[in-house]
């Protein structure tokens, strides 16, 4: 006895589509009613007489012409040239455009100290306060160096980009050129013997150095002689990096001493 699934894969397998049973299987799907009505009788065409067509004369067989298949020679001293196919601009290598170079972010405060400036990188962005960490450190420094440790605030601090928004170029150069610019000014109103570049910000934009310059003094043009130091965060963080202060500064003290 067949299920109705195994019945219909014998019937595929036959090539069997339209079939009836004798009597009620099993297990087998209901019968479509289309299937059970009776065939229509089919319609036998009828015939007309028509007169016999004449035979066809036969064709006299025609001589069959041959081609004889061409064959190209290469001459000796000819070369084929290649086709050139021209490009297209869809094949044309896209122009990559270098990426925009974001702004630098720092801020900026500078000091006079008797016959110093001081170019002093503020980590938190905020002006020193009396009270600061950061700030004692500088007065600490200034009484070793032999300079007043009240040192005189000139401006406001300079901070970078100057607009949130805009076309203007605020790129590494512009910030080097308005730094530069800035402390030039200053220096056409009162000279200084010395000016302290205090933390990488102030290093780079400007006396155009890098951390490896650290202790080391500089010739910046239009700036004169400038003595790069770490930043104070920095020199907190590291206090082993006082003693190189300290060595540094002895070699330069005579420098601004020598004006009082």
């Amino acid at each position: 006895m067949l299920i109705e699934s195994r019945r219909r894969a014998y019937l595929s397998a036959m090539q069997v589509v339209h079939w009836l049973p004798r009597a009620e299987l099993p297990f087998a799907a209901p019968s479509r009613p289309e299937l059970l009505l009776p065939l229509a009788p089919l319609d036998e065409p009828e015939f007309e007489a028509r007169p016999a067509a004449a035979a066809p004369l036969p064709v006299a067989p025609q001589a069959r012409s041959i081609e004889r298949p061409k064959i190209e020679i290469t001459r000796p001293g000819s070369i084929a040239k290649p086709v050139v196919k021209p490009v297209e601009a869809e094949e044309a290598a896209p122009v990559v455009r270098p990426a925009p170079i974001p702004p630098p972010r720092f801020a900026l405060q500078l000091l006079r100290a008797g016959s110093c400036l001081l170019l002093v990188e503020l980590a938190t962005g905020q002006p020193f306060q009396s009270r600061d960490p950061s700030y004692l450190l500088l007065k600490d420094m200034l009484r070793a160096a032999g300079l007043p440790d009240a040192p005189q605030i000139i401006g406001e601090p300079v901070r970078w980009p100057l607009l949130v928004r805009g076309n203007m170029d605020q790129g590494p150069e512009a910030a080097r050129d308005f730094v530069q610019g800035f402390i030039q000014a200053r220096l056409e109103e009162t000279p200084c013997t010395c000016l302290w570049l205090i933390g990488l910000p102030a290093l780079r934009y400007a006396g155009q150095a890098q951390a490896d310059a650290y202790y080391q003094e500089l010739k910046v043009e239009g700036l004169g002689d400038a003595w790069a130091l770490p930043g104070l965060e920095l020199l907190m963080d590291e206090p082993q990096r006082k003693a190189d202060v300290w060595q540094a500064m002895r070699r330069l003290m005579a420098r601004w001493k020598s004006d009082e």
